[in-house]
Protein backbone atom coordinates (compact mmCIF):
# COMPACT_ATOMS: atom_id res chain seq x y z
CA UNK A 1 0.00 0.00 0.00
CA UNK A 2 1.16 3.25 -1.10
CA UNK A 3 0.20 6.12 1.65
CA UNK A 4 0.29 10.24 0.30
CA UNK A 5 1.38 12.13 3.36
CA UNK A 6 4.14 11.14 5.63
CA UNK A 7 4.15 11.31 9.77
CA UNK A 8 2.10 13.85 11.69
CA UNK A 9 0.79 15.12 8.39
CA UNK A 10 -2.72 16.68 8.83
CA UNK A 11 -6.14 14.99 6.87
CA UNK A 12 -7.26 16.59 3.86
CA UNK A 13 -10.67 15.46 4.79
CA UNK A 14 -12.03 14.54 7.86
CA UNK A 15 -15.50 14.18 8.49
CA UNK A 16 -16.28 13.36 12.47
CA UNK A 17 -19.56 12.55 14.02
CA UNK A 18 -22.04 13.41 10.47
CA UNK A 19 -25.55 13.08 10.20
CA UNK A 20 -27.37 14.03 7.38
CA UNK A 21 -30.68 12.82 4.99
CA UNK A 22 -33.73 14.22 3.60
CA UNK A 23 -36.48 16.14 5.22
CA UNK A 24 -36.86 13.52 8.21
CA UNK A 25 -36.00 11.07 6.76
CA UNK A 26 -32.38 10.33 8.50
CA UNK A 27 -29.90 8.42 6.25
CA UNK A 28 -26.32 9.11 7.38
CA UNK A 29 -25.68 8.16 10.72
CA UNK A 30 -22.57 9.41 13.18
CA UNK A 31 -20.39 8.90 9.98
CA UNK A 32 -16.41 9.40 10.67
CA UNK A 33 -13.88 9.08 7.89
CA UNK A 34 -10.55 10.67 6.92
CA UNK A 35 -8.36 11.03 3.90
CA UNK A 36 -4.71 11.91 3.99
CA UNK A 37 -2.67 14.17 1.48
CA UNK A 38 -2.64 12.36 -1.67
CA UNK A 39 -4.17 9.06 -0.63
CA UNK A 40 -6.87 7.49 -3.04
CA UNK A 41 -10.02 6.37 -0.55
CA UNK A 42 -12.54 3.70 -1.98
CA UNK A 43 -16.02 4.40 -0.63
CA UNK A 44 -18.05 0.57 -0.93
CA UNK A 45 -21.08 -0.41 0.38
CA UNK A 46 -25.03 -1.92 -1.18
CA UNK A 47 -27.17 0.12 -3.25
CA UNK A 48 -29.10 2.43 -0.68
CA UNK A 49 -26.25 2.19 1.93
CA UNK A 50 -25.75 6.25 2.00
CA UNK A 51 -22.59 6.63 -0.41
CA UNK A 52 -24.25 9.49 -2.38
CA UNK A 53 -25.66 11.02 0.16
CA UNK A 54 -22.25 11.09 1.98
CA UNK A 55 -20.46 12.78 -0.91
CA UNK A 56 -23.54 15.40 -1.40
CA UNK A 57 -23.51 16.03 2.53
CA UNK A 58 -19.47 16.49 2.16
CA UNK A 59 -19.67 18.85 -1.16
CA UNK A 60 -22.13 21.18 0.42
CA UNK A 61 -25.47 19.73 -1.83
CA UNK A 62 -27.04 18.76 1.67
CA UNK A 63 -27.29 20.45 4.87
CA UNK A 64 -26.09 18.31 8.19
CA UNK A 65 -28.09 17.79 10.70
CA UNK A 66 -25.09 16.54 12.77
CA UNK A 67 -21.34 15.81 13.13
CA UNK A 68 -18.79 18.11 11.18
CA UNK A 69 -16.72 18.08 7.67
CA UNK A 70 -13.47 19.67 8.09
CA UNK A 71 -11.31 20.34 4.56
CA UNK A 72 -7.79 21.32 4.85
CA UNK A 73 -8.23 22.34 8.11
CA UNK A 74 -11.22 24.77 7.49
CA UNK A 75 -14.65 23.99 8.89
CA UNK A 76 -17.14 23.51 5.79
CA UNK A 77 -20.13 23.72 7.72
CA UNK A 78 -23.00 25.91 6.12
CA UNK A 79 -20.55 25.71 2.61
CA UNK A 80 -22.01 25.25 -0.26
CA UNK A 81 -20.82 23.70 -3.51
CA UNK A 82 -18.91 26.59 -4.67
CA UNK A 83 -17.55 27.33 -1.65
CA UNK A 84 -16.22 23.87 -1.67
CA UNK A 85 -15.21 23.95 -5.19
CA UNK A 86 -12.96 27.35 -4.30
CA UNK A 87 -11.61 25.35 -1.78
CA UNK A 88 -10.43 22.62 -3.81
CA UNK A 89 -12.80 20.00 -3.33
CA UNK A 90 -14.67 18.46 -5.98
CA UNK A 91 -17.42 16.24 -6.30
CA UNK A 92 -18.55 14.93 -9.67
CA UNK A 93 -21.81 13.74 -9.62
CA UNK A 94 -23.29 10.20 -10.63
CA UNK A 95 -25.25 10.72 -13.65
CA UNK A 96 -23.62 14.62 -14.48
CA UNK A 97 -24.68 15.65 -17.94
CA UNK A 98 -22.28 18.02 -19.89
CA UNK A 99 -23.79 20.95 -21.79
CA UNK A 100 -24.52 19.07 -24.73
CA UNK A 101 -25.34 22.34 -27.21
CA UNK A 102 -21.51 24.01 -26.95
CA UNK A 103 -17.96 22.60 -27.58
CA UNK A 104 -15.90 20.31 -25.12
CA UNK A 105 -13.47 23.20 -25.18
CA UNK A 106 -16.91 25.59 -24.28
CA UNK A 107 -17.80 22.83 -21.35
CA UNK A 108 -14.33 23.17 -20.00
CA UNK A 109 -14.30 27.13 -19.90
CA UNK A 110 -17.44 26.96 -17.86
CA UNK A 111 -15.77 24.99 -15.53
CA UNK A 112 -13.46 27.84 -14.83
CA UNK A 113 -15.51 30.28 -15.06
CA UNK A 114 -13.91 32.34 -12.15
CA UNK A 115 -10.72 31.78 -12.64
CA UNK A 116 -8.32 34.43 -14.90
CA UNK A 117 -8.55 34.15 -18.81
CA UNK A 118 -4.63 32.49 -18.70
CA UNK A 119 -5.00 30.44 -16.10
CA UNK A 120 -7.85 28.85 -16.68
CA UNK A 121 -6.25 28.32 -20.71
CA UNK A 122 -3.56 26.37 -18.69
CA UNK A 123 -5.31 24.53 -16.52
CA UNK A 124 -8.00 23.22 -19.71
CA UNK A 125 -4.69 21.85 -21.28
CA UNK A 126 -3.94 20.01 -17.86
CA UNK A 127 -7.36 18.03 -18.17
CA UNK A 128 -7.03 17.04 -21.48
CA UNK A 129 -3.61 15.86 -20.56
CA UNK A 130 -5.56 12.61 -19.27
CA UNK A 131 -8.14 12.01 -21.83
CA UNK A 132 -6.39 12.10 -25.63
CA UNK A 133 -9.87 11.11 -27.13
CA UNK A 134 -11.95 14.28 -25.91
CA UNK A 135 -8.53 16.68 -26.56
CA UNK A 136 -9.03 16.11 -30.24
CA UNK A 137 -12.69 16.78 -30.18
CA UNK A 138 -12.44 20.33 -28.51
CA UNK A 139 -14.38 22.01 -30.86
CA UNK A 140 -17.03 19.08 -31.33
CA UNK A 141 -20.36 19.63 -29.19
CA UNK A 142 -20.37 18.01 -26.12
CA UNK A 143 -23.60 15.98 -27.52
CA UNK A 144 -21.64 14.29 -30.44
CA UNK A 145 -19.59 12.51 -27.66
CA UNK A 146 -20.50 9.05 -26.91
CA UNK A 147 -21.60 8.70 -23.82
CA UNK A 148 -18.15 7.53 -22.32
CA UNK A 149 -16.35 10.34 -23.62
CA UNK A 150 -19.14 12.61 -22.00
CA UNK A 151 -18.20 10.74 -18.55
CA UNK A 152 -14.28 11.86 -19.26
CA UNK A 153 -15.78 15.10 -19.91
CA UNK A 154 -17.36 15.17 -16.61
CA UNK A 155 -13.71 14.67 -14.97
CA UNK A 156 -12.15 16.60 -16.79
CA UNK A 157 -14.17 19.48 -15.91
CA UNK A 158 -13.15 18.75 -12.14
CA UNK A 159 -9.94 18.91 -13.35
CA UNK A 160 -10.16 22.31 -14.31
CA UNK A 161 -10.39 22.96 -10.91
CA UNK A 162 -7.17 21.60 -10.00
CA UNK A 163 -8.81 19.82 -6.98
CA UNK A 164 -7.05 18.57 -3.52
CA UNK A 165 -9.72 16.18 -3.03
CA UNK A 166 -11.39 14.87 -6.15
CA UNK A 167 -14.73 13.04 -4.92
CA UNK A 168 -15.77 10.17 -7.83
CA UNK A 169 -19.53 9.04 -7.61
CA UNK A 170 -19.91 5.95 -9.41
CA UNK A 171 -17.26 7.20 -12.57
CA UNK A 172 -17.72 3.72 -13.92
CA UNK A 173 -21.50 3.73 -14.60
CA UNK A 174 -22.58 3.35 -18.06
CA UNK A 175 -18.97 2.47 -19.74
CA UNK A 176 -17.43 -0.07 -21.49
CA UNK A 177 -14.26 -2.24 -19.45
CA UNK A 178 -12.11 -0.01 -21.77
CA UNK A 179 -13.15 3.36 -20.52
CA UNK A 180 -13.57 1.95 -16.89
CA UNK A 181 -10.06 1.30 -16.60
CA UNK A 182 -9.06 5.01 -18.58
CA UNK A 183 -11.05 6.63 -16.05
CA UNK A 184 -9.53 5.04 -13.09
CA UNK A 185 -5.98 5.44 -14.57
CA UNK A 186 -6.81 8.81 -13.78
CA UNK A 187 -7.39 8.36 -10.28
CA UNK A 188 -3.76 6.71 -10.49
CA UNK A 189 -1.93 9.30 -12.37
CA UNK A 190 -4.22 12.33 -10.07
CA UNK A 191 -2.49 10.41 -6.77
CA UNK A 192 0.87 10.09 -8.12
CA UNK A 193 0.67 14.14 -8.64
CA UNK A 194 -0.29 14.22 -4.66
CA UNK A 195 -4.03 15.10 -5.38
CA UNK A 196 -6.88 13.02 -2.77
CA UNK A 197 -9.62 10.66 -4.36
CA UNK A 198 -12.47 9.74 -2.69
CA UNK A 199 -14.19 7.43 -5.16
CA UNK A 200 -17.51 5.58 -4.95
CA UNK A 201 -17.76 2.50 -7.47
CA UNK A 202 -19.42 -0.89 -7.54
CA UNK A 203 -16.40 -1.85 -9.02
CA UNK A 204 -15.02 -3.49 -6.32
CA UNK A 205 -12.20 -5.11 -7.94
CA UNK A 206 -11.00 -2.45 -10.06
CA UNK A 207 -11.79 0.17 -7.26
CA UNK A 208 -9.50 -1.24 -4.91
CA UNK A 209 -6.20 -1.73 -7.63
CA UNK A 210 -6.63 2.04 -7.56
CA UNK A 211 -7.32 2.70 -3.51
CA UNK A 212 -4.85 2.56 -0.25
CA UNK A 213 -7.33 2.25 1.76
CA UNK A 214 -10.82 1.11 1.78
CA UNK A 215 -14.58 2.52 4.06
CA UNK A 216 -17.59 0.16 3.71
CA UNK A 217 -20.82 1.46 4.34
CA UNK A 218 -24.02 0.02 5.53
CA UNK A 219 -27.29 1.17 6.50
CA UNK A 220 -25.65 4.55 6.70
CA UNK A 221 -22.86 3.70 8.73
CA UNK A 222 -18.98 3.42 8.40
CA UNK A 223 -19.02 -0.79 8.97
CA UNK A 224 -15.58 -1.32 8.01
CA UNK A 225 -12.13 0.45 7.77
CA UNK A 226 -9.46 -1.51 6.33
CA UNK A 227 -6.19 -1.52 4.08
CA UNK A 228 -7.23 -1.83 0.61
CA UNK A 229 -4.34 -4.37 -0.13
CA UNK A 230 -5.33 -6.43 3.17
CA UNK A 231 -5.59 -9.82 2.17
CA UNK A 232 -9.03 -10.94 3.18
CA UNK A 233 -10.71 -8.17 2.69
CA UNK A 234 -13.08 -9.32 -0.20
CA UNK A 235 -14.14 -12.19 3.06
CA UNK A 236 -14.48 -9.02 5.32
CA UNK A 237 -16.53 -6.61 3.13
CA UNK A 238 -19.09 -9.71 2.12
CA UNK A 239 -19.35 -9.98 6.22
CA UNK A 240 -19.79 -6.31 6.50
CA UNK A 241 -22.72 -6.01 4.01
CA UNK A 242 -24.60 -8.58 4.99
CA UNK A 243 -24.61 -8.25 8.34
CA UNK A 244 -21.60 -10.73 9.90
CA UNK A 245 -19.59 -8.32 11.25
CA UNK A 246 -19.61 -5.39 13.66
CA UNK A 247 -18.25 -1.81 12.99
CA UNK A 248 -14.80 -2.10 12.61
CA UNK A 249 -12.10 0.34 12.61
CA UNK A 250 -8.83 -1.19 11.56
CA UNK A 251 -6.54 1.80 10.30
CA UNK A 252 -4.03 0.66 6.80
Amino acid sequence: MRTGAGPGAAPVLEVTGLAAGYGKIAVLHEVSLRIMPGEVVALLGPNGAGKTTLLRAVSGLLPLSGGEVRFAGQDMRGAGPREAARAGLVHVIEGHRVFTQISVADNLLLAGYDLPRAERAQRIEEALEYFPEIAAKRQDRGGALSGGQQQMLVVAQGLVRRPRLMMLDEPSAGLSPVLVDRVLGVVAALREKGTSVLLVEQLIEKALAVSDRVYAMVQGRIALEAAADEPDLPLRLERSYFGGESPLHLHG
